[in-house]
């Protein structure tokens, strides 16, 4: 499942920097659906927006069990998306699109009661991204709390960066991995 946003330059190739959602972006005390239970982490908004003018699309993927368990559905995940989107809006900083899965292998609720290659650890929605935006492979990331994050990433054949959801500093994060894919195609470059 996804949802875009208008995008500024969206012919243009550039990296992907992939987000998990829950315990990076908003504090996770457990399958977190309603827009008034919203919490961002604390430098959540400043590191999508270094992200932003960077040049990344900013691309949330997300598992949302909680669809195939039956705690919610599909509409209340894109509300709750629509509301972090505006919230995000008012302070600079921009999503250009969400991924979540909706699957679990244990749930209740048809036709998400299923293992998917759409949950992580596998990578299709990262894959997915790939194939429907002009991502250059190349510099693009996916940061997360869960070692499934970072799986998926490997998956599809990026860096992950682990992070703690409990201390989650999303603007560092951003500013190291933005700071290495410099360096990197600074290095590329020189021996060209």
């Amino acid at each position: 499942m996804r949802r875009e946003n208008p995008t500024p330059d969206f012919d243009r190739s550039r990296p992907a920097a992939f987000l998990d959602r829950d315990g990076v972006i908003n504090v996770d005390h457990g399958y977190v659906f309603r827009p008034e239970d919203l919490l961002f982490t604390p430098t959540a908004a400043k590191g999508i927006r270094l992200l932003n003018e960077a040049g990344y699309w900013v691309i949330v993927v997300s598992n949302q069990s909680g669809v195939a368990r039956g705690l919610y559905g599909t509409q209340e995940v894109e509300r709750f998306h629509m509301h972090m989107q505006a919230l995000l809006a008012a302070e600079g900083a921009r999503i250009d699109a969400f991924y979540y899965s909706p699957y679990h292998p244990e749930g209740s609720v048809e036709p998400y009661a299923c293992d998917h290659d759409d949950r992580k650890p596998g990578p299709g929605m990262l894959l997915r991204a790939m194939r429907e935006r002009p991502i250059r492979h190349d510099g693009s990331f996916m940061i997360g709390d869960k070692q499934s994050d970072v799986e998926a990433a490997d998956r599809a054949g990026i860096p992950g960066l682990l992070v703690p959801s409990d201390i989650c500093d999303l603007a560092a994060a951003a500013a190291s991995l933005i700071e290495r894919a410099r360096n990197e195609a600074t290095a590329a470059m020189s021996r060209t």
